[in-house]
């Protein structure tokens, strides 16, 4: 019996741990190939992440960057064109909290990284990627967002204007993609057992936090070819009809 995502490309960034590392190794159950992104200090998870994968009997090719460096992006899409043509699935999943500070607080260094990693990695990959996913037959893209985007919370401003912006982003790649096969939405985790989210909330008990493993079925969903779903942004905790605390 085949897989939903059989023969499928997926290229996902921050895929060394937390939520990128379960949606890579969901997408490989499910039949995809993968691209595994993630910081060059990572190696060492992305190499476990690769053992994982080909246990599967799925391909796995880890790229160890940092999204900042946004030629090695450009260089990227072009061997990925050279070696096989098309993409099928991007997630763009990386991103950083930043400092968890009043705004006048955030150092210039601090701020331009997030806007860095956050935002503009996010729209050089879509303008690297976006070709390459009109070369395949159902192209899709997901991005991570996060409900600190419009929540207007305090201290969190770094982190909630850079995902408003990757909203923003998103939608208008969404409009822009509806005259072809590409498929364009985000997803809003709500609070999962992450280190970020660990970092984020630090008095907050884990235990009562959904795991990465949970929310990897919302992407392989996504990355259907026979999913329609476009323009959305889809609320984890709602599909999978979770009671907010």
């Amino acid at each position: 019996m085949s897989k939903p995502l059989e023969g499928r490309l997926a290229l996902v960034t921050g895929a060394s741990r937390g939520i990128g590392n379960a949606v890579a190794l969901a997408l490989a159950e499910a039949g995809a190939d993968i691209i595994a992104v993630a910081r060059a200090r990572s190696q060492g998870a992305l190499e476990e992440l690769d053992d994982k994968i080909r246990a599967m009997g799925r391909n796995c090719t880890i790229v160890p960057f940092d999204l900042r460096d946004f030629d090695a992006i450009d260089r990227l899409g072009a061997s990925i064109y050279e070696r096989w043509g098309k993409l099928d699935i991007l997630v763009g999943n990386a991103a950083i909290l930043g400092p968890i500070s009043p705004l006048g607080h955030i150092t210039p260094k601090d701020w331009i990284e997030l806007l860095d990693i956050n935002v503009t990695a996010n729209w050089r990959l879509i303008r690297s990627l976006d070709p390459l996913l009109k070369l395949s037959k159902a192209g899709r893209a997901i991005f991570v967002t996060s409900g600190a985007a419009g929540g207007h919370y305090a201290h969190w401003g770094g982190y909630a204007v850079t995902k408003a912006a990757l909203e923003e982003l998103v939608m208008t790649y969404s409009a822009e993609s509806r005259i072809t096969g590409v498929k364009v939405n985000m997803v809003n985790p709500g609070p999962i057992r992450t280190s970020m989210r660990a970092k984020a909330v630090p008095g907050e008990n884990p235990e009562t936090l959904p795991t990465p493993d949970q929310i990897a079925p919302l992407f392989v969903e996504l990355a259907d070819p026979e999913s329609e779903k476009s323009g959305e942004r889809i609320n984890f905790y709602d599909w999978a009809g979770i009671e907010r605390a």
